[in-house]
């Protein structure tokens, strides 16, 4: 489970960060340079451990769907070797995880 909570995450954390790329890249900065770069590193590193988390994932039969959105609530099905179970989270709780791997991702 911890390796399907992570996948989740940090998927999460790459969109997050594509937006935020977007939000420099279009946005006043008088240099931008700096932050596209960073941001850009912090994609790249993300984008490398979530191919790792898919391989092992792969390997060990996990998957993790989306099956609800509600207004403070987001429930996943985990899918563990042929075992499946909803996990619910609570969307504070999602922003956290997010925020703790953006800043394991931070150069």
């Amino acid at each position: 489970m911890k390796i399907a909570s992570r996948f989740l995450f940090i998927s999460m954390a790459i969109r997050t960060l594509e937006l935020d790329l977007q939000h420099v890249q279009r946005g006043h900065f008088k240099i931008k340079e700096l932050y596209i770069e960073k941001i850009e590193e912090m994609i790249s590193k993300a984008i490398q451990e979530r191919k790792h988390l898919k391989s092992t994932m792969y390997r060990d039969k996990i998957q993790v769907n989306l099956l609800t959105r509600e207004e403070s609530f987001t429930t996943y099905q985990y899918i563990l070797g042929g075992n499946e179970m909803e996990v619910p989270f609570n969307n504070m709780v999602i922003r956290k995880n997010v925020e703790l791997i953006l800043r394991e991702l931070w150069p």
